[in-house]
């Protein structure tokens, strides 16, 4: 008989059983018609019952029947301790909920390769390079003649791409006038190609729609853009876009699945190359990042040393240009490039390096509160097993196998964890999107693609049947190991069942305290981070960033500025070029009074109105204001940390900074005014030389500056987000992003909100686990030991006796607990350093502050125990047993 039949016969088996009794019986029925005696004829015949099960062992698969009875017995003893298997059942879903959220996270924006052919084959280059703090970094950011000679290089060995970084844009479609945002990303015109991708509609860039600049004005959409914009209408190709005031016209939609190379951004919009006609044919903007499809008959190491070659001598004749007083040590760091070629499996983005420790640390404390639910669902079992020890003696005297018994139990195990692992599916459904939603701001947030595919079923399946024996095996072990003889006449060893559950409990107390340990430290430097000084005021300040058709002179600017402070609400209105901590920024090289350029110092500058200072709350604390008339003269305002560089801290008004306008010429600017210290591109930093000037004024040949973008800010007397809509229609430009100032500064530390908000979570459920598993140990403990406790107070022991006797476990369950969590603890320095701010792990705080909180879920976890056991009443105990 096949195995298929076999296994399939278990759907019928009690018609088999039926069957084959049927057939017993006409066998005896047929002796009895030859004129045998029905008894000696049953006689003859045998065990009716040996014959039947023999047969039916050959008729059904007996291994999976056994297994059949495993989940239907295992299934009765859920239902019936359905308070203790509801708590492990939550208790591990949760858990396991975590985990698979996790999963799918670091699935998503680490493991995921990219929906292209062959993405082992993908690279891109990186040079390292060191900071002025002495810290090493990565750049991997390129102009486009560099790229042409490096693509030249290695034409015969590799094929090179340029990719830019997405960017978000404003764009409109046809005659529309209302400006959308959408997401924007250049790329070579043979990457289509390269990475095997075809079009869901139209046709896809090729290789000479990126020859030359402007040429080829085309775009294309991604699947997810095209129904989402237009619905899926086919009626989208040939249909113009207009973006930055260059028309494109639209020529194909990607297939479904591709949305760009970097993880954390979804491209709306792709275009070629060399519609950046501006940026294309410059040395000095670097705008992308360079890609290698590398051939696996290709030695990565033969195709970087031969890029590094060609990059070397690509700066050698860039370096030539250089002034000869140019600072040595940045000649020599730019002549010896350290170039890498780093894996794009996954693809690259900013968001995967930024979050990467993170969730590495992340997963850690996941899987410390995993653990932390197993001990607790194992000391559950181990005490459930305990109560069944006649029960499993009983087996093994009729006969059953250890293996059997182990089966049993491990069935148990994991129907607890199959159904955990259901409840911690949906919590995952829902978690992983939400910790999504909270890593970027509202109006820039990340998008992941999170499929619910066989890779995360593939993990989740892994993750049940590593849970089952994570907390069934050890119990399951324990009850096969029963001595017959002594659980059937009720001997044993009380204290060596306890002592496990005990140990577990110890592991507990030390895994919870490692995850509030680092929650500790996250918070700590959450806060710390928050309460960074600005150096300005955030609140109530709007910021608008606009574009305008054609470059505007400062009479303009100003008018508009004027025509928003006389709103009803407004309490002032300035104009920048680019709000503090918005992401935009651009620094000068500057030299003083003098210095040799080998002294300039690379300083943050930005370009303000008269009046922007008042918008932002920021004193003067020297000198003046910028007023109109300077938009025709070369003047700065500098903070602080520029006077303490050029000036020992003293005030600098009145002297004078010089600036490069190009290899050749200078231009002096008079300071006219001193501010403090401003965060102006990170919090994290340190304060950075700063300088202001005015956002228009004439340059080096006398000719007025006319300016396309800035930024109006208006500081409202009021709660701002209401006055949006009336600002906007007074101002007759394209507004591409409003955001409230206060939004650009929390945007800087969303991170380690985050971090905070997760550890303060894991850390309250383990504390919660912990808590739950200590008193159930307890609980059972006091149960166990009734007898004895009864004894004692027969013999005269005192109520302070009694607590003790059963309070000094849990005095060393945490003790011991304690010690081991704080040495594991201390250990995760040198992993958690880059993601703190401003902290450290020795503080006092953070190390007492834990231990107090988890003593004091201890003994909250042991007073009803405690209570328990005073309220044993020896002579009613006594006198039942």
């Amino acid at each position: 008989m096949s195995l298929w039949t076999r296994m399939t016969n278990l759907t019928r088996a009690e018609k088999i059983r039926l069957d084959l009794d049927a057939e017993i019986e006409s066998h005896i029925a047929e002796a009895v018609a030859e004129g045998r005696d029905p008894e000696e004829a049953r006689r003859a015949f045998g065990s009716m019952l040996r014959h039947r099960e023999q047969s039916y062992d050959v008729k059904v698969a007996t291994w999976l029947d056994s297994l059949r009875a495993d989940v239907v017995f295992g299934s009765r003893q859920i239902r019936k301790h359905r308070i203790a298997s509801a708590s492990a059942i939550l208790s591990l879903a949760l858990a396991i909920g975590a985990c698979t959220a996790a999963f799918r996270l670091i699935d998503a924006l680490l493991l995921r390769p990219l929906p292209v052919a062959s993405p082992e084959k993908l690279h891109y280059l990186a040079i390292e390079g060191t900071n002025d703090a002495g810290k090493k970094f990565m750049a991997a950011s390129f102009d486009y003649p560099q790229f042409q000679i490096l693509r030249d290089a290695v034409k015969d060995r590799a094929v090179l791409l340029a990719v830019s970084y997405p960017g978000r844009i404003s764009l409109s479609f046809g005659g529309e006038a209302e400006m959308e945002q959408a997401y924007r990303q250049h790329i070579s015109g043979s990457a289509f190609a390269v990475f095997g991708l075809k079009p869901a509609l139209g046709r896809l860039l090729s290789s000479t729609d990126d020859e030359r600049p402007g040429a080829h004005p085309f775009a294309v959409l991604s699947y997810d853009y095209w129904q989402r914009r237009f619905g899926g209408d086919p009626g989208v190709i040939g249909k113009r876009l207009v973006m930055s005031d260059s028309p494109l016209e639209i020529i194909g939609v990607l297939e479904e699945g591709f949305t760009g190379t970097e993880p954390g951004t979804m491209t709306d919009v792709f275009v070629p190359m060399m519609v950046n006609a501006s940026a294309v044919p410059s040395m000095r903007v670097n705008w992308f990042r360079i890609w290698a499809q590398v051939e696996p008959t290709q030695t990565r190491e033969v195709l970087r040393q031969a890029l590094q070659a060609a990059i070397q001598g690509v700066r050698k004749e860039r370096v030539k240009d250089w002034p000869t007083s140019s600072l040595p040590r940045i000649r020599e760091q730019y002549l010896a490039p350290s170039l890498e070629l780093l894996s794009a499996y996954s693809g690259v983005s900013a968001l995967q390096i930024g979050y990467r420790e993170s969730l590495r640390v992340l997963s850690v404390l996941i899987g410390l509160v995993l653990l932390i639910a197993c001990a607790n669902v194992a000391n559950l079992m181990a005490a459930q097993a305990a109560s069944r020890m006649r029960e499993m003696a009983l087996r093994i005297s009729i006969g059953a196998g250890r293996g059997r018994l182990l089966q049993l139990v491990l069935m148990e195990s994991f129907l607890l964890a199959l159904f955990a692992s259901v409840l911690g599916g949906l919590f995952a459904w829902w978690a992983a999107p939400f910790v999504v939603s909270a890593i970027n701001p509202a109006n820039n947030p990340a998008r992941l693609v999170l499929p619910a595919d066989w890779r995360v079923l593939f993990f989740a399946c892994g993750l049940a049947v590593v849970v089952t024996f994570l907390f069934g095996l050890m119990p399951a072990l324990r009850v096969t190991a029963t001595d017959p003889v002594a659980d059937l006449k009720g001997g044993g060893n009380p204290h060596s069942k306890r002592r496990l559950m005990y140990v577990l409990v110890s592991a507990q107390v030390a895994f919870c305290l490692v995850v509030h340990f680092v929650g500790g430290l996250f918070v700590a430097s959450f806060e710390r981070l928050s309460q960074q000084p600005l150096g300005f005021s955030a609140e109530r300040v709007v910021g608008i960033e606009v574009e305008s058709p054609e470059a505007l002179g400062p009479q303009t600017w100003s008018q508009i500025a004027q025509k928003l402070q006389q709103i009803p609400g407004v309490e002032a209105a300035g104009y920048s070029n680019a709000p503090f901590l918005g992401g935009s920024s651009w620094s000068e090289a500057v030299r003083m009074n003098g210095e040799v350029l080998s002294n300039a110092l690379s300083v943050d500058a930005v370009g303000a109105s008269p009046g922007w200072f008042n918008v932002m709350k920021i004193p003067i604390r020297a000198g003046r204001d910028f007023q109109p008339q300077d938009q025709k003269r070369k003047v700065a305002i500098v903070n602080q940390a520029f006077a303490d560089r050029h000036s020992d801290g003293k005030s600098p008004v009145g002297q004078y900074l010089e600036r490069s306008i190009d290899l050749t010429r200078t231009e002096r600017i008079e300071i006219v005014g001193l501010i403090g210290n401003i965060r102006y591109r990170e919090l994290k930093e340190d304060f950075r030389p700063m300088m202001a000037i005015p956002f228009s004024s004439v340059d080096a040949d006398g000719k007025e500056q006319l300016r396309r973008f800035g930024t109006f800010l208006i500081r409202t007397s009021g709660d701002p987000i209401p006055m949006i809509p009336t600002l906007r229609k007074e101002i007759p430009m394209r507004v591409y992003n409003i955001r409230t100032q206060q939004e650009m500064v929390d945007s800087h530390y969303v991170r380690e909100r985050l971090l905070a908000l997760l550890s303060v979570f894991f850390a309250s459920v383990a504390l919660l686990l912990a808590g739950i598993g200590l008193y159930g140990v307890l609980d059972y403990s006091v149960w166990q030991r009734r007898r004895e406790i009864a004894i004692r107070m027969a013999l005269g022991a005192k109520r302070e006796d009694v607590i003790w006797s059963v309070g000094i476990s849990v005095v060393a369950m945490i003790g011991i607990g304690l010690i081991a969590g704080l040495s594991a603890g201390l250990g995760t320095q040198h992993y958690v350093q880059n993601l703190l701010f401003a902290v450290k792990t020795n503080e006092l705080h953070l190390l007492w502050i834990p231990c107090l909180t988890i003593a004091g879920a201890g003994v909250i976890a042991a007073i009803p125990p405690l209570f328990r056991a005073l309220r044993v009443a020896p002579a009613s105990l006594l006198r039942a047993d």
